[in-house]
């Protein structure tokens, strides 16, 4: 079967992003890092590499592979990703390309995650002469597994966005003010699925956001945050629970989380799920 390359950028790039992850998903049950609801949640604010072109592979049944790339405030993101079981491009090839477009853009420092089950990437890696720095952890839950909701502790109520359409985004802060009209933006965004817990007086406590993708049945939670001052009240785990659940009633038959600290890890198994993969982040820096 032939494959052709091509460039996109902006809206068309972020299409084929999520064309791409969802057919890695549906090859492989739980190969690769990310969803399609990861790439989708990176499209909340505009940031410098969305009019940068991403490379992708594409055969006749859409892509098999890309070089998507996401820039932060302190180092540009690549992610080189190949759908399980295709073999053309070779990853080697991929990999090798994806260095090439983001030294590019951000030739002084870049940053790489990689798998820690990927033999082929996390090799690559090392003959690349990248440093392994920081990891994170991955969680899976199958949706009968989840745990039962609790209630929202005293003083607090739980709401989404068809509650509060028209008001302020509660992540506007930390995301910019246009994040609501960003996050519209996106295929798998589901209001119903963009919660907040507030106070009785109506101040922000927490927030969390849940992709469900119809495409390949999978939940994502991405991202939770509890304000600084209401931590160690249980509003974590109960809004938490209550966004898993609703990602079941929306028919998601498993579900995914990725986290940084034990605090995360613990959070998450306590609402079921368990951890089951590591992620190596692996830099370039010529600083």
């Amino acid at each position: 079967m032939s494959v052709r390359e091509v460039k996109a950028s902006g809206n068309e790039a972020l299409t084929l992003a999520t064309q791409l992850l969802q057919r890695a998903r549906l090859a492989d049950r739980v190969a690769g890092l990310w969803e399609a609801g990861d790439v989708q949640w990176s499209w909340r604010a505009h940031r410098e590499s969305d009019d940068a072109e991403k490379l992708f592979w594409l055969d006749e049944d859409g892509p098999v592979a890309g070089v998507l790339l996401t820039s932060w405030k302190q180092a540009w993101q690549c992610d080189p990703i190949v759908v399980p079981g295709v073999s053309t491009p070779d990853p080697e090839v991929v990999w090798n390309r994806a260095l090439e477009l983001v030294a590019e853009h951000s030739p002084h420092r870049f940053d790489v995650p990689v798998d820690d089950d990927d033999p082929i990437f996390t090799e690559l890696a090392g003959r690349s002469g990248l440093v392994a720095a920081e990891q994170d952890g991955t969680g899976w839950m199958d949706a009968d597994d989840r745990s039962a909701v609790p209630a929202m502790p005293d003083g607090f109520v739980l709401v989404d966005r068809t509650q509060r359409d028209g008001t302020p985004h509660p992540m506007r802060d930390r995301n910019g003010a246009k994040v609501a009209e960003r996050l519209a933006e996106c295929s798998l965004y589901d209001p119903s699925l963009d919660l907040a817990v507030e106070t009785a007086d109506g101040r922000l406590a927490g927030y969390s956001l849940y992709w469900f993708d119809p495409v390949t049945r999978v939940g994502l939670v991405e991202p939770v945050r509890i304000e600084d001052e209401f931590h160690r009240r249980g509003l974590a785990r109960a809004m938490v629970a209550a966004g898993v659940d609703r990602l079941a009633s929306k028919g998601a038959q498993r579900m995914k989380v990725s986290y940084e600290t034990e605090a995360a890890k613990a959070l998450y198994r306590g609402v079921g799920f368990q951890p089951t993969s590591t992620t190596t982040w692996y830099s370039m820096s010529s600083e």
